[in-house]
């Protein structure tokens, strides 16, 4: 076993890992920018690195920083947690040209799997069903017109080099086909300094389904099963949950041989996730993400499987510890993605200090988060502030479950997505597991900017335990009178949707006072 891990990351993410590290023997080594001095990560490591100022560019995004990090810390291994370097074939390289251990696959897998051209062909020459379109990058608008009409309308433009909707384009009809093209290279070459674009036919109201896989260096390759994460906001994912409630037995078994032939197919190190686009009875492969995903905890729930443990444990050298046959697969787990941002003004992100926190428990509920009371949330790093999970014996009991730990989830000083969350966990297509990618474009009550009778009543009681919590710490603020703006405090309870509404309200917005 290594017996040193730098972690290059932050939040939530490098918290994770540094626990798991430690209960492991292992010492955990942190780095930092300075806006992240006192962050729980930072606390909870054996050490810590500050590896520069707070823009990303400038510190975990700087890869000759953190090796001087690890050099300094004595480190044996980089864990690049997600995000940031984590799937950078050149970090990779350059980790193990430093003598130490990359906990990933190789440097050749990661960009095997980053061009998601190269990706098209590897899976399509495995046997692993892709989407009808093009395997090596368009020359022109006009060649993408041509093959459009030959895979047929409508048609997706899609970045080669990223993912996360940058570079992306729906193309309905041949007339918007040129400006669409334009559109897509642009983006993808602000995005990630390649402006190579194919197309592929567009699946409507697809469902998004992920296999987490793991691979070791003894030949071994296994899938831990599914993962439903079609809940999705401009592509980006806000609910995920396992197994699916779409999937029988039968077409987990034969995505799951699909992902593992993936694997194989690229010599895969450590975690990984093979994603599918599902639709009509057929599931076609999306993309491989070449680490460690969000939503691995829900995986985790359902099967007892500490994933960064195994992560630590191939990138030893050890093999997996379970055979297919051996792993389990126990209840229903769902997660929801807290984020710093405004559901109901157009997800515009959200700043503030942490003012209070009240975090749910009992069994079965998990919170994976990175922040505390007086946590500085900027503009500088992803939105996500914690992940909360929620594990049931069947789906409606992990529904259910979910929904009560919203309603205990209080964070004050920053509007988050707790508010939306909690809506989508009472809709009747959510319950009934009827689920598509379009999700949320087809239910906009689930973002309309007001409040029912139950949701106004949460408000208020919340509004009162974070005051009361405020007040045994700081100056509490003061509720501003009708027309005033709201502070970001106030803006951030769990009714934080509210704010317009409570100024329509007087009645309600003194029983807050």
């Amino acid at each position: 076993m290594i017996e040193s891990v730098l972690v290059a990351n932050r939040g939530e993410i490098a918290l994770r890992i540094v626990r798991t590290a430690r209960e492991l023997g292992i010492r955990a080594i942190a780095v930092f920018s300075e806006a992240d001095r006192t962050s729980p990560h930072v606390l909870a490591a054996d050490e810590a690195h500050c590896i520069g100022p707070a823009r990303a560019a400038d510190s975990y995004l700087h890869a000759g920083r953190i090796l001087d990090a690890a050099r300094r810390s004595g480190a044996r291994a980089i864990h690049p947690g997600y995000g940031f370097l984590s799937e950078r074939g050149d970090f990779a390289e350059a980790v193990a040209g430093a003598g130490l251990v990359f906990v990933g696959p190789s440097a050749a897998t990661i960009r095997a799997m980053g061009d998601k051209t190269e990706a098209r062909r590897r899976m399509a020459a495995a046997g692993v069903p892709v989407v009808p379109g093009t395997s090596t990058p368009l020359q022109s608008a006009a060649e993408a017109r041509r093959t459009a009409e030959t895979v047929g309308f409508p048609v997706l433009l899609k970045a080669a080099a990223g993912g996360g909707g940058k570079g992306m384009r729906v193309v309905q009809r041949p007339n918007e086909v040129e400006d669409a093209f334009a559109a897509a290279v642009r983006e993808a070459e602000a995005a990630f300094g390649d402006g190579s674009v194919y197309v592929e036919r567009f699946l409507e109201r697809p469902r998004h389904i992920e296999i987490q896989l793991f691979g070791d260096s003894h030949g071994n390759a296994v899938h831990l099963f599914e993962r439903e994460c079609s809940i999705q906001r401009r592509h980006q994912k806000l609910v995920e949950e396992a197994p699916s409630p779409l999937l029988t037995p039968a077409e987990r078994e034969r995505m799951g041989r699909a992902a593992v032939r993936a694997a194989r197919a690229v010599d895969y190190l450590g975690a990984g996730t093979v994603e599918f686009l599902h639709a009509g009875g057929e599931f076609f492969f999306l993309e491989m993400n070449t680490r460690l995903q969000v939503e691995h905890p829900v995986t985790e729930s359902i099967t007892g499987i500490d994933l960064v443990e195994w992560q630590l444990r191939v990138a030893s050298g050890e093999a997996l510890p379970l055979r297919q046959e051996e792993i389990p697969l126990r209840g229903h787990a769902i997660e929801c993605r807290i984020t710093s941002e405004s559901p109901f003004d157009g997800f515009l992100p959200a700043t503030g200090t942490v003012a209070a926190l009240e975090l749910p428990g009992g069994p079965g509920v998990r919170w994976d988060g990175g922040i505390a009371v007086g946590s500085r949330i900027g503009l500088h790093y992803d939105p996500l502030l914690g992940k909360l999970v929620g594990w049931g014996r069947d789906r409606a009991a992990a529904v259910r479950r979910m929904g009560r730990a919203l309603g205990e989830l209080a964070i004050g000083g920053v509007a988050t997505s707790v508010p939306l969350l909690r809506r989508i966990m009472e809709e009747g297509d959510f319950r009934a597991g009827r689920l598509t990618t379009a999700y949320l474009e087809e239910h906009p009550e689930l973002l309309a900017d007001d409040l029912s009778p139950g949701e106004l009543d949460a408000f208020i009681a919340a509004a009162a335990l974070l005051e009361d919590r405020r007040r045994r710490t700081i100056a509490p603020p003061r509720i501003g009178r009708a027309g005033t703006p709201l502070s970001s405090w106030q803006r951030s309870l769990p009714g934080a949707w509210a704010a317009q509404e409570l100024r329509r309200r007087p009645r309600e917005r003194e029983s807050v006072r």
